[in-house]
């Protein structure tokens, strides 16, 4: 039941997203919890950006294609 609550309420929030002036302003919604799950925080993602010489390579290998 958590699960269908849960797509629904992300299908409603998606949709008026889409089509809502004040989207910026919409919070997502928080999934119901799971009987038996331990609550546990998200992980936040670790982000690996690329250093200036993998990027200049990237481009240089794009221009001699």
């Amino acid at each position: 039941m958590a699960r269908i609550s849960d797509a629904m309420e992300l299908s409603n929030y998606l949709f008026l997203k889409a089509h809502s002036e004040n989207a910026s302003t919409l919070d997502p919604p928080d999934p119901l919890p799971r009987p038996g799950a331990p609550p546990t925080a998200p992980e936040e993602p670790v982000e690996d950006f690329a250093t200036g010489g993998e990027l200049a390579q990237f481009f240089q290998e794009m221009s001699t294609m």
